[in-house]
């Protein structure tokens, strides 16, 4: 057995019989305390949660994401538009016709104008 998970479970035992003796001495001071420390916890939920609702980053990250959606439903509309087109039958389109125009490859350059 590992020291760590000794030190861990030891630890714990003493909780319980702390936590146990202090509900048989003092049960109204264990809730008082419970209630206090739940009190400070959502206390400081609330103001943590008011800080980053106030954040730009945020807004950002919301106008983000409701420009995604509507680039998704643009999408979803074009690909519709853009099926429909597809049925239509598609007509032939001619070959081009191509020429070669040959240019002066075997005449040598002039070296001296570099």
């Amino acid at each position: 057995m590992n020291i760590r998970n000794f030190l861990v479970g030891f630890i714990i035992v003493i909780a319980i019989i702390g936590l146990g003796s202090y509900i048989f001495n003092n049960p109204v001071g264990l809730f008082k305390q419970l209630f206090i420390i739940g009190l400070v916890a959502s206390a400081i939920y609330f103001v943590y949660r008011f800080w980053v609702r106030n954040k730009p980053e945020r807004n950002e990250s919301r106008n983000y994401a409701k420009a995604a959606r509507l680039s998704k439903r643009r999408k979803r509309v074009s690909q519709q538009a853009s099926s429909q087109m597809r049925k239509k039958p598609m007509r032939k389109r001619s070959a081009a016709h191509l020429t070669v125009i040959e240019g002066k490859k075997n005449k040598k350059k002039d070296r001296a104008i570099f």
